[in-house]
């Protein structure tokens, strides 16, 4: 399939490719397939994670337009919120966060690194999706500025295309080690790494089923987010200049791990994130990459993978909320 990435702007703030790393103890522990995972809580910029695919080309994109400070918005310990204020500092751009909730007496986990890359923070209560993010462009237009707005999760076409990138990353480090990947788990929420990786997975033609974690989506049976999904993956052909066309049906979700919703930690969490950490040294967050290594080994231990598959489980970061989850965590007291 002819496409070009070449006409993008994009910047270098990533340490690519990140490692591909199997898991045979937890594999051995799970009595599962093979595991392999796919570290972008490793991609080097302010503690890592997924985010920082899409910023490599969100802020090329700003600083091609000749903008002069980025602004976006999230939950006050946004992963996304955290990676931009990082990216924007690599980039010499000022960085202006719409926070849900108010401020705490002392910064933690990613907040307390928002504060320290520089970040300008708005505390917005109850709205936590950037809801507030016109006005304050308003207000720095009116000022003589230049924003450039990123939307939730860095989720657009822009953004995106950081994972149809990371798909021939992956690639090519399935084709060193002479295998295949059958299976990606990932967390979905904002849906841009989803759209991303279903794109990139059908151009490069890697025979593999992509299938997403909800994280903030709990309505099993509802339709409404793999139409978001498939509206951005086509948004993403297009810029792509590529003719196939993405329907709903062609992104596989798994909701039944929703818990007690966005945030709540629950007994799947806390196993998942100690079962990893004791038996791989690795990390998860509570929200994201927690809730989904969760699924992933539900499914496992419900036999829905055969021994002979091979799946990969995609990192997509947030280690620092760790911190900020302590007493929901439950270890060491």
């Amino acid at each position: 399939m002819k496409f070009s990435m070449e006409n993008l702007s994009r910047i270098q703030i990533n340490l690519l490719p990140t490692p591909l790393v199997e898991l045979k103890r937890l594999s051995a522990v799970l009595g599962g397939p093979r595991i392999f995972m796919k570290r972008d809580d490793l991609t080097g910029l302010g503690l890592g994670g997924n985010k920082t695919r899409k910023l490599e080309f969100l802020l090329g994109d700003a600083l091609s337009q000749n903008c002069d400070v980025v602004i976006t918005g999230g939950a006050i310990q946004s992963n996304h919120c955290r990676q931009t204020a990082a990216a924007s500092a690599a980039a010499g751009l000022e960085c202006h966060l719409a926070l849900g909730g108010k401020r705490p007496a002392f910064p933690n986990g990613n907040l307390l690194l928002d504060y320290l890359f520089g970040a300008i923070v708005y505390w917005c209560g109850e709205q936590k999706r950037g809801e507030q993010i016109p006005q304050i462009a308003e207000k720095l237009r009116s000022e003589g500025r230049r924003p450039y707005i990123i939307p939730f999760g860095g989720s657009n076409a822009i953004g995106a295309m950081g994972f149809v990138a990371a798909v021939n990353e992956l690639k090519n480090q399935i084709k060193a080690m002479n295998n295949m990947v059958d299976y990606v788990i990932l967390p979905s929420s904002s849906g841009g790494t989803h759209a991303g990786l279903t794109v990139g997975v059908d151009i490069y033609s890697i025979s593999t089923e992509v299938i997403g974690i909800g994280i903030d989506r709990g309505e099993s049976g509802n339709p409404a987010y793999e139409s978001e999904l498939a509206i951005l993956a086509n948004k993403i052909a297009e810029k792509l200049n590529i003719q196939s066309r993405y329907t709903p049906d062609q992104f596989q979700m798994r909701y039944e791990y929703f818990g007690g919703g966005y945030k709540a930690v629950s007994d799947l969490e806390r196993e998942a994130i100690q079962l990893v950490a004791r038996n791989t040294g690795i990390l998860l967050d509570p929200i994201y990459s927690g809730r989904a290594m969760g699924g992933l080994i539900d499914m496992i231990r419900n036999k829905q993978f055969s021994s002979s598959d091979t799946v990969l489980f995609w990192h997509t970061g947030g280690t620092p909320a760790i911190f900020e989850f302590a007493r929901e965590l439950g270890v060491g007291f």
